[in-house]
């Protein structure tokens, strides 16, 4: 316990020696020592990178801060601490949202997609690995660049399909890459996008054809590419040499197959880089030893394979399939300075806790208070709105009742006086007649007269019914003449006065034709209105 405590102590003052040291030093200078630091003593780089970001950030210079948050990322992901490389990644995309640099966003958006690939998430990764893509070719037509400045970006997405298992996905982007691959174009090899050149491409395609049983042309590509990455990028011998011991695995020459996962392993310990794969060469050395009968050897490969997957625990072994599930907390505040190991930081550490509860408990009722209130409010608006819609709803039903009822009175005045004209026209008739038989005295002319008045009356009193109709029943008027055009003047008043209930024989008087020209009539009209026998002219008039 005493010498945990004196380890610890020593650890913290170490630590507050580097921190007043950083202080001397500027962000570009911390920035290139990180870079040196990143693979011999990843937690200083880490450190130097972190302190350069912020020092950016003090000097307004985003561009800055953004590469030292994405060298930052690479660290963490070459160690495999995927949560804290995924933090770093999306504090440098907050500060880029706000700028017009589509190169930096495809780089931030291609680390993203690997990270969620690393965790299985295929369509999270896919999706930020294609808008990186996209963004990349809208820059190539924008500026007119060269094609080949796409290799890297479909060379990610060749990269993770073949780690996700999807060969044939894989291999048509890597044809992809070899299509657009040019000599004569110097792409920068960035750490950020895992390219350096056609050696790249090379290793993926040589991966492939081991997936397709083709280990002897595999071996061949792997060995010409190893000189490249011995001179430029030693720490992509962990993946060389692991992947060259399939190979030989698969060609049943298992010394060399032991004697290339050793190195692999060498080289990790070495760079302390891609330490994830580590437990992945553990796992076929136990299957290399239980092949050659070398029990002690297999438990003791087995037993390092789950401890290092326990001490990673999203390693992409299939040992552990329960992969560390990203946690989406970029948008809160982290403290990132390291840990103080003293008293005084962990109560003061405490107090935060208890203060974060206490404002949390605060929110949560504030929250569940707004909310009771909006429900509340809302339903009384709700109910506002129901009553008055069903008291506007009444109003017109009242409105329409007594618009009806007047109709129907004035309906019923309408028939009232067409019986009256009917007894008039009768009564006029009889006159007629008499006048016609009377005495030879009356003068021709004063008769003639008379008659031509009493004819003349006949239709001013028509007319006059129409236009009362009309005035009363307007909306029956307009409809029917809309829906029926052919009808004529004779067969509109057949209709007006079916609708007033008045029968044929009536209907005959008040025209002045015969009971059987009425009849004529409705047939006409029922023909007109395409009526089938089973429909009653009466009802479907009185309908419109």
């Amino acid at each position: 316990m005493k010498k945990t405590l004196s380890v610890l102590c020593l650890l913290a003052i170490t630590l507050l020696n580097a921190q007043n040291n950083i202080k001397d030093i500027s962000a570009q200078q911390a920035f290139e020592r990180a870079l040196e630091l990143r693979f011999q003593n990843p937690d200083s780089a880490v450190a130097l990178l972190d302190f350069s970001s912020k020092k950016y950030l003090q000097l307004n210079d985003t561009l800055g801060a953004t590469y030292s948050l994405l060298e930052k990322a690479y660290v963490f992901e070459n160690i495999a601490r995927y949560a804290n490389s995924y933090d770093a990644l999306w504090t440098a995309l907050i500060l880029n949202d706000n700028r017009e640099d589509d190169k930096l966003k495809s780089i931030i958006f291609v680390r993203l997609g690997r990270i969620y690939s690393y965790n299985k998430r295929v369509k999270e990764s896919y999706k930020y690995l294609q808008s990186s893509l996209e963004l990349q070719k809208r820059r190539v037509e924008k500026m007119n660049l060269k094609k080949s400045e796409l290799v890297p970006y479909y060379y990610s997405l060749a990269k993770t399909s073949r780690e996700l298992e999807e060969n044939k996905v894989a291999r048509i982007y890597l044809d992809s890459c070899y299509l657009y691959f040019s000599d004569d174009v110097d792409i920068k090899p960035l750490a950020h996008l895992e390219y350096g050149g056609k050696e790249y491409l090379d290793f993926e395609k040589a991966v492939l054809l081991e997936r397709e049983d083709n280990n002897e042309d595999a071996i061949g590509l792997m060995e010409d590419v190893i000189p490249y990455f011995q001179e430029n990028e030693p720490t992509y011998l962990v993946l060389i040499y692991k992947y060259l011991g399939d190979m030989y695995f698969n060609l049943s020459d298992l010394k060399k197959s032991e004697e290339l996962y050793r190195k692999s392993l060498n080289i990790s310990e070495e760079y302390k880089s891609h330490v994830d794969f580590t437990p992945l060469v553990y796992e076929n050395l136990t299957r290399l030893y239980l092949l050659k009968n070398d029990y002690k050897n297999a438990f003791k490969s087995l037993e390092k394979a789950k401890e290092l997957d326990a001490k990673f625990f999203d390693g992409r072994s299939s040992i552990n399939q329960s992969l560390l599930e990203i946690k989406d907390n970029y948008r809160l505040e982290k403290d990132r300075q390291e840990k103080q190991i003293q008293q005084q930081y962990l109560k003061q550490l405490e107090q935060e806790e208890e203060i974060s509860k206490l404002q949390m408990i605060i929110l949560l009722g504030s929250i569940f208070f707004i909310i009771i209130i909006g429900y509340g409010y809302f339903n009384y608006l709700r109910t506002k709105h129901r009553n008055e819609k069903a008291f506007i709803k009444r109003n017109k039903e009242l409105e329409i009742q007594k618009q009806q009822v007047l109709i129907d009175i004035k309906n019923k005045e309408l028939a009232s006086s067409a019986l009256q004209l009917i007894e008039k026209d009768e009564f006029l008739k009889e006159i007629k007649s008499k006048v016609r038989v009377g005495n030879d005295k009356i003068k021709i002319h004063e008769i003639n007269k008379v008659l031509r008045s009493i004819s003349s009356n006949n239709n001013n009193n028509w007319d006059e019914f129409k236009h009362r109709f009309i005035s009363v029943n307007k909306e029956f008027y307009d409809k029917i003449f809309e829906k029926f055009p052919n009808l004529s003047q004779s067969d509109q008043k057949i209709c007006a006065l079916i609708k007033l209930n008045m029968s044929s024989k009536d209907m005959a008087r008040l025209l002045g034709i015969s009971v059987e020209s009425v009849h004529t009539s409705r047939h006409r009209i029922r023909k007109k209105m395409n009526l089938p026998r089973n429909v009653n002219l009466e009802d479907y008039i009185n309908s419109i």
